[in-house]
């Protein structure tokens, strides 16, 4: 290159403008950037029409870290999230306890059960409370969540013995964001409205550090005065959340979008094992694909652990098995009808 005082000072006059005039649009972009953003942060809530009648709603709100009934020493209680009641959570598992703990950071007053009671202690150490069933969480609480490992789990925790359906009655509410089929999640949702009590699924997109950073997206269906209800804790624990319609969509979208992240990740892994074999550093592709149209989070989020060999679990690859097998029989369900 050639050194500006080198060059014609026409030239250089010339570059000095373009060099002035690109710093103002750059500002003027930030400028306009910051004043959406402060005007999106203002607004209450933000709703963005879908098709087949689904919403994406964005809850941006200040709340009281209070409530009257806390300081008259009642039951109900109002953390800084505005949400009125108690609250159960059923699995403390690799999404589970960074979802429950998310909660309580924000101030909710949260009872625990696990199958193994010893995942509860870090939550039990920071105030929460602990129930010896799903049946008596649900009694104690005024909203349940469950994030189990698979249906079966999910199906047993919900309605087998001493299940949440035993302690649901009038005015609760059960939220399942486990990732099962939409059939179990119909049956489910069947058994526990047949109590009285409200259901709604929300099955999440993202895994151990979405959760662990309130990031996860919850694909949600059923009672929709619920999902209201509750929509105040799902924006603790997510950065954005669907409304669906009927229970099913939900857990019908949660089996889309991974089966489309479960062949892009194959597909990843066979491209950074055949950079390898044929000489290239797998470093240098994941920077390649983070630069052009085909990047997408989930590469840079895996990419580097990938290069190294390193797998923490985050999402376990039976999960995803279980999520296969899924939706291989929807596909054929889809395909006979």
């Amino acid at each position: 290159p050639v050194p500006d005082h080198d060059l014609p000072p026409r030239i250089r006059d010339h570059q000095q403008l373009q060099l002035r005039h690109r710093v103002a649009r750059i500002l003027s972009r930030l400028l306009s950037a910051a004043m959406a953003a402060a005007s999106f942060l203002l607004s209450p809530r933000v709703t963005l029409p879908l098709r087949r009648g689904s919403r994406l709603l964005v809850s941006c709100s200040a709340t009281s870290s209070s409530s009257s009934s806390d300081a008259a020493g009642g039951v109900g209680f109002q953390g800084r999230v505005g949400f009125q009641g108690r609250v159960g959570f059923l699995g403390l598992g690799i999404m589970g306890a960074p979802m429950a703990s998310n909660l309580m950071k924000a101030g909710c007053d949260i009872t625990v059960w696990n199958r193994t009671k010893s995942k509860c202690d870090p939550l039990l150490s920071l105030g929460a409370k602990f129930e010896s069933s799903p049946a008596r969480v649900a009694s104690s609480c005024d909203v349940t969540f469950a994030m189990l490992a698979d249906p079966e789990s999910a199906f047993e925790v919900a309605c087998g013995a001493n299940g949440a359906a035993e302690g649901m009655a009038a005015g609760k509410g059960y939220v399942d964001v486990s990732t099962v089929d939409d059939a179990t999640s119909k049956l489910i949702g069947k058994r526990i409205t047949s109590t009285g009590a409200s259901f709604l699924e929300a099955p999440v997109s993202g895994s151990k550090k979405p959760a662990e950073d309130g990031l996860l997206i919850f694909l949600t269906a059923g009672d929709e005065s619920l999902y209201k209800r509750v929509a105040p804790l799902l924006d603790v624990m997510g950065k954005s959340r669907f409304y669906l319609g009927d229970v099913g969509n939900g857990a019908a979208m949660k089996l889309v979008v991974n089966m489309v992240m479960g062949s892009m990740m194959v597909s990843f892994a066979e491209g950074l094992l055949l950079s390898e074999k044929v000489g290239l550093d797998p470093n240098t592709v994941v920077e390649v694909i983070s630069q052009g149209a085909i990047n997408a989070p989930m590469f840079s989020l895996k990419g580097p652990s990938m290069v190294k060999a390193a797998y923490p679990t985050a999402f376990p690859l039976k999960h995803q098995q279980k999520v296969s097998r899924a939706l291989k029989r929807k596909a054929a369900c889809c395909t006979s009808s």
